[in-house]
């Protein structure tokens, strides 16, 4: 009798360093994967719209693969465990196995199906294939989790060496012969019923394809400039744009580390200058993101230092018509309104611009910062919620190793030195097109027959933004100080 293994795929939807179907191709004569779409599982932090477009097409793109590989993607929706168990039982499978991942409840989750299925005579395996390092294998001297990110990525630099050369491919699998129900990935409703995705498809190819090309195309030019160019949000190019295919698993981040490694040495072996370390720098604070969450898990809604949580933040009914010009880019902030408008359209935003679109959030509008990770949450392709909970509670001052309460980003000055040339504001709002260079950061400074000749009206919102922002940097500082001074 043929030995048959399940393999079951989360976020990691790819066949090229894939630790669980690796193992399952070299250890059991069939292999079934399988996909169980279970958002209730995700204990609140169910796929946002557009996590679960990209989710879509990476498993249209994953069905293909594994098709052409002899054993078609099995795609069902109900409980993990019983659809498991329900699996085994129609396929004879001796073993189930998985690559793990680290939120709170999915951990939690997996470890209570881990033991039902052996209880149930099968072996369970999960293998590491969403990290370099899991989140228990760097500790400080003192043997604790790290809680500042410097000293982490120093001691996982140190143990690069020991990282795994990524897994080749399976040359094929051999399916059961019996038919197996499978749902349309379309019967999963992860599409919106309204095309607000279209400029999606101008921006991404979800899928390992895709994912792999973009990787090369990074490491052949733009990774020796990364270091140099990676703050310049109108240059998309300067950028890996892998956040998403790492989140979902289309490419490793073994993968990732090593073309680097290559490519560093293909930049020295050239004579070119260019250095990688900030890119590595990037993969490694994805890892301390990972890292916190497992050892603190409290942070998705809490701050992670317990001071913070008597922060005088304003109010919803207070804040209401603010936050939502935030969401919508109409602050009258143009960077702002350029980054947020940027989200909406393409599920993707500019690293230094999520920092300045945080910072004004947090501390220039004083609205809590759990407001902005919602809202990132459901907008953004590459929606983790370890990066998503660091990042936030960063730009917050609250988590670990936060931004210093007092560092507040004047979008104005970061968008005169960011973008200079106002081309990343004349694309993302153009109503601004016809702005000077000059005054395009501050539009309402401008003369007014500057901003008439610019088709600034009246009733815009670049006349006069929804708040002042040396005022508004002075109450956050109040009240910053004041946590600082009165809580140990």
């Amino acid at each position: 009798m043929l030995t048959t293994a399940i393999v079951w795929l989360r976020r990691d939807l790819r066949i090229t360093d894939q630790p669980a179907l690796h193992h399952a191709a070299r250890h059991h004569e069939q292999v079934v994967p399988v996909f169980v779409h279970a958002p209730d599982e995700e204990a609140g932090w169910q796929p946002g719209a557009a996590s679960r477009w990209w989710l879509h097409h990476s498993l249209t793109a994953l069905a293909d693969s594994l098709a052409r590989l002899g054993s078609p993607l099995r795609v069902r929706q109900g409980a993990s465990l019983a659809t498991l168990r329900a699996l085994v039982e129609e396929t004879g499978a001796e073993a189930v196995y998985w690559n793990r991942l680290y939120e709170p409840a999915v951990t939690a989750r997996d470890a209570g199906i881990k033991e039902a299925l052996q209880a149930d005579g099968l072996t369970v395996e999960s293998f590491n294939g969403a990290l370099l390092f899991e989140p228990w294998q760097l500790k400080t001297g003192a043997g604790d989790p790290y809680r500042v990110y410097s000293p982490m990525f120093r001691a996982a630099e140190a143990r690069f060496d020991e990282i795994r050369r990524p897994l080749p491919a399976p040359e094929e699998l051999l399916a059961p012969a019996k038919a197996l129900q499978s749902e349309p990935i379309a019967s999963l409703g992860l599409l919106p019923t309204i095309a607000w995705d279209s400029g999606f498809h101008r921006h991404w190819q979800p899928g390992e394809a895709g994912a792999l090309r973009r990787l090369e195309t990074f490491a052949e030019k733009p990774i020796a400039r990364y270091q140099d160019l990676r703050d310049q949000p109108a240059l998309d190019g300067a950028v890996s744009g892998l956040s998403a295919h790492l989140h979902f698993g289309e490419l490793s981040p073994q993968q990732a580390l090593i073309r680097a490694r290559q490519a560093q040495s293909e930049l020295t072996g050239a004579g070119a200058h260019g250095s990688i370390q900030h890119f590595v720098k990037e993969l490694c604070w994805r890892e301390f993101s990972h890292h916190l969450l497992y050892h603190y898990p409290h942070t998705t809604d809490a701050p992670m230092y317990d001071k913070f949580a008597a922060f005088a933040w304003r109010q919803p009914a207070d804040y209401a018509s603010d936050l939502k010009a935030w969401q919508q880019g109409r602050t009258g902030i143009p960077i702002v309104d350029a980054g947020m408008r940027q989200l909406w359209a393409s599920g993707s935003l500019h690293n230094r611009v999520r920092m300045i679109v945080a910072s004004f959030l947090t501390k220039n509008l004083l609205i809590p910062w759990q407001e902005g990770a919602q809202w990132f949450w459901d907008t953004l392709v590459d929606a983790s919620l370890p990066q998503n909970t660091l990042g936030w509670q960063w730009s917050a001052g609250c988590g670990a190793d936060a931004a210093p309460y007092f560092r507040i980003f004047n979008p104005v000055l970061q968008g005169e030195k960011f973008d200079a040339d106002g081309r990343y504001v004349r694309t993302w709002v153009p109503e601004l097109a016809a702005a000077p260079s000059q005054f395009i950061h501050r539009i309402w400074e401008a003369p007014g027959a500057v901003r008439r000749a610019t088709g600034i009206g009246l009733d815009s919102p670049y006349t006069k933004p929804i708040i002042d922002l040396m005022a508004s940097r002075d109450r956050a500082l109040a009240a910053y100080t004041k946590i600082r001074s009165t809580t140990a």
